[in-house]
């Protein structure tokens, strides 16, 4: 390849499964004109996080696989040599795809017991091979953060917990699951995001803390991960004062964080890769177009991830980068390449995704979480003390609850939430006990989770009662929005609002019963 080839080789623009067919045509020309190095798939432009954050809508459809499938075969069908195709996919495809196999959260693997270690190893390995089926390459997870500061804004429930030593445990056990399926993966986002309250897709997150502290919290799952092989690592757009010079500098523009850091200090050989350059926290920081990308391939980025300025980054690169800075990233990146198998052209071939195995590691996961955090004696004892239970849906409708394991139960009434009143509330006393399932519109913290205030207000008052127990599927971290010290009511978080989980929560309860 000439210098401008292997410049070309360093982008990764995005790609839309949803998109008009004036930009799939812009994209293709890129492709032909350019001979870019790889895509990185999105849902839609509507559902991009630098656009999406905020927004109550969510677009949905029904052929968002197929579409993905043809997209892949179309963009290879043109493009000089492979393309590396890369995708988000943290707890599967289903984190960019509808109606593909969706895995835990990593904040519900994060819940298992360290010795279930395989089982985390297992949800990659799944991961991997459903990418994989569909001519996926490379997926940007798993998430390495240790989520010390519970109001985090956009890591939470990405990410294993705040255990330093789970967190990195289990990454590397997920991310060597995802190689065995058959991909690239990579850890992010360098040096750590867990503990910051601002969102990067919209502003630029601050990490007060010293480099001791770094090495002792943020870094350490990042270089437990390096001493064990770890080939690829995003870093984060995050300014860390502290590794920087003072500097407020975004970490992913600097040469002090990516080379005297990543490189000389924690001896990292493999491939970085920037976060999306479209988030706010660098997109807005160089008026004129292709800066950015040569400030991200100066500092040290190997790909350059969701760049909207391909053209004119490739120039200002070629302009002001050395041979031996080009050489030495495009060796990384032909080297994934070959080791992919994809420096030889070939059409992709797709398979079967793992729907059913999907269901089976589901409900053994909610299993193992059940039998691990929940307390069957104080079930028993609340339960069987009443004559009268009554169950209440929370931001789910009952007709959908309603499987042979649910109606097993036999409860005296069932209700939304919305329909609870304070002459029904005053009902659950000594001699009627009350089942409040949560069901989580979203794990995100966002607008309180997509719960209205009305509810959590409702939800609070049940919260009071000793007579009440609630079950929480969704992430756990949501319960603050409407805990208070006065809350008396039994808690059991199901983690993750799946019908897996729905279905072995109701098995359990009718263990107890």
């Amino acid at each position: 390849m000439n210098r401008l080839q292997k410049i070309a080789q360093l982008f990764s623009p995005a790609a839309f499964v949803h998109d008009s067919e004036e930009e799939i045509q812009k994209l293709e020309q890129l492709i032909k004109s350019q001979q870019i190095g790889g895509i990185t798939f999105f849902h839609s432009r509507h559902s991009a996080a630098a656009n999406f954050e905020g927004r109550q809508e969510k677009l949905t459809f029904d052929n968002s696989l197929e579409k993905l499938k043809s997209l892949i075969k179309r963009y290879q069908s043109i493009s000089k040599t492979p393309l590396l195709i890369s995708i988000d996919a943290e707890f599967g495809l289903a984190m960019r795809i509808e109606q593909t196999p969706q895995y835990p959260y990593a904040i519900t693997l994060g819940q298992l017991p360290i010795e279930m270690e395989p089982l985390i190893f297992e949800s990659g390995k799944l991961i991997g091979e459903d990418l994989k089926a569909i001519g996926i390459h490379l997926n940007l997870a798993p998430v390495a953060d240790c989520n010390t500061n519970p109001n985090n804004p956009v890591i939470g429930y990405r990410a294993f917990g705040d255990d330093k030593e789970k967190v990195s445990r289990f990454a590397l056990a997920q991310y060597k699951g995802m190689i065995a399926g058959g991909v690239a993966a990579c850890y992010k986002h360098f040096p750590g995001h867990g503990d910051t309250a601002v969102d990067s897709h919209l502003g630029l997150p601050i990490i007060d803390k010293t480099k001791e502290q770094l090495l002792q919290e943020e870094l350490y799952p990042f270089i437990a991960g390096i001493k064990q092989g770890v080939d690829m690592i995003m870093v984060g757009h995050l300014a860390v004062p502290a590794l920087t010079k003072g500097e407020r500098l975004p970490a992913s523009l600097s040469k002090h964080v990516l080379k005297d850091l990543l490189r000389e200090e924690l001896g990292f050989n493999g491939i970085v890769i920037s976060d999306a350059l479209n988030m706010k926290a660098v997109s807005e920081l160089y008026p004129t177009k292709g800066e950015l990308e040569w400030k991200a391939f100066e500092a040290g980025n190997d790909i350059l991830c969701f760049s909207e300025n391909i053209t004119e980054g490739i120039h200002y690169i070629n302009q002001n980068a050395t041979d031996e800075q080009i050489d030495l990233s495009y060796q990384r990146i032909y080297n994934l390449k070959n080791k992919l198998g994809l420096n030889t052209a070939s059409k992709p071939t797709f398979s079967k995704l793992n729907d059913n195995k999907a269901n089976t590691f589901n409900q053994i996961v909610a299993q193992q979480l059940f039998n691990t955090h929940w307390d069957k004696a104080q079930i028993a004892h609340l339960l069987k003390s009443k004559d009268k239970i009554t169950f209440i849906a929370a931001f789910n409708n009952l007709e959908d609850l309603k499987t042979p394991e649910f109606n097993n139960l036999n409860f005296r009434e069932t209700l939304q939430l919305e329909d609870l009143n304070q002459q029904k509330l005053d009902l659950i006393t000594e001699e009627q006990a009350c089942i409040l399932g949560i069901f989580l519109p979203s794990a995100k913290p966002i607008n309180q989770f997509g719960m209205d205030q009305a509810s959590i207000d409702k939800i609070k008052a049940l919260s009071q009662n000793p007579n009440v127990l609630i079950i929480h599927f969704g992430n756990p971290l949501a319960a603050k929005t409407w805990q208070t010290p006065q809350s008396k009511a039994i808690l059991l978080h199901a983690y993750q609002n799946l019908p897996e989980f729905q279905s072995q929560a109701w098995k359990h309860f009718r263990s107890t019963l």
